[in-house]
């Protein structure tokens, strides 16, 4: 691999662009960040070993990060090699005894444990959970026909923030704890959503395969109230996969969530984007200020 090489423009400008985003550092300093990785947006390992540097920066300028992940594809791909068939009912993933056992199974292990591993191998000091550990997300079955899917209901934050004094970034797969012993598949979108509220996170960041939420002539929304998003889904305006996201980012807002940001999780260092620069990134959804 050709080494790259910084002239001292490069410096000079990495320098210009550190103090200018020193407001920006100084808003998120002690504040809490959720951040939802999405399976499509884990990318490849050079993309892995970015989001990992951009968490330990995070933390290490004052951020409490927490990363929930999703991981449908890699669940798809088990399942297809145990010959194991999906069903799909509204969208959702109908969990079976049998699918239940491989989606923790690669959610808590091969997945959760690649993102932990970046992290750490960046600098910073990650410990892979799931929900089932501390009772950290007690879930109950709303709906019957998706089998054991569940629906998170109540939360230990307190754990999470125990994490955070110790400087340690927590790494969250979306599998929940049934008040019988239950096991429960978690929608990753809903179980970040829902952890961020249980926090009264100042960020909940979904990080996706789409640049953002779209306005009818198909540009990028940067900044929409919950109100604006509730019309533009009466209208068909916002549709398909974008709808589930929205309505994780208005459950979240209404339960204490300061913000929600849909963003496009490929670009590199989206998060940082997002946090630092007065432009941003994706779609922000917040209450009109």
């Amino acid at each position: 691999m050709k080494k790259q090489t910084f002239s001292q423009r490069d410096w000079i400008a990495a320098a210009r662009t550190l103090n200018a985003a020193l407001p920006n550092l100084q808003k998120y300093d002690g504040a809490t960040v959720v951040i939802k990785l999405g399976g499509h947006a884990m990318g490849s390992d050079e993309g892995m070993e970015s989001f990992a540097r951009d968490v330990v920066l995070m933390q290490q300028v004052g951020v409490n990060p927490v990363i929930v992940h999703g991981g449908g594809p890699m669940i798809n791909d088990m399942l297809s090699r145990l010959a194991i068939p999906s069903t799909f009912v509204r969208g959702k993933r109908v969990s079976d005894a049998a699918t239940v056992e491989v989606v923790e199974m690669v959610l808590s292990g091969l997945v959760n444990k690649r993102i932990v591993q970046a992290i750490n191998a960046a600098g910073g000091r990650a410990v892979g959970l799931s929900g089932k550990d501390a009772n950290l997300m007690v879930c109950e079955a709303r709906e019957p026909d998706l089998g054991f899917v569940g629906t998170p209901v109540d939360f230990n934050p307190d754990f999470l923030r125990s994490l955070h004094a110790a400087e340690i970034i927590p790494v969250i797969a979306p599998i929940g704890a049934g008040r019988a012993g239950e096991t429960f598949n978690v929608n990753g979108d809903t179980a970040a959503g829902a952890i961020a509220a249980s926090l009264d996170a100042d960020r909940l960041l979904l990080l996706t395969d789409v640049a953002g939420v779209k306005d009818s002539n198909g540009d990028v929304v940067s900044e929409i109230t919950p109100a604006q998003i509730r019309e533009m889904t009466e209208a068909g305006v916002i549709a398909g996969g974008m709808i589930p996201k929205t309505e994780t980012a208005l459950e979240a807002i209404e339960n204490g969530v300061r913000a929600v940001v849909i963003l496009d999780g490929r670009v590199p260092n989206a998060c940082l984007l997002e946090l630092y620069t007065d432009h941003g990134a994706g779609s922000m959804i917040r209450p009109r200020r």
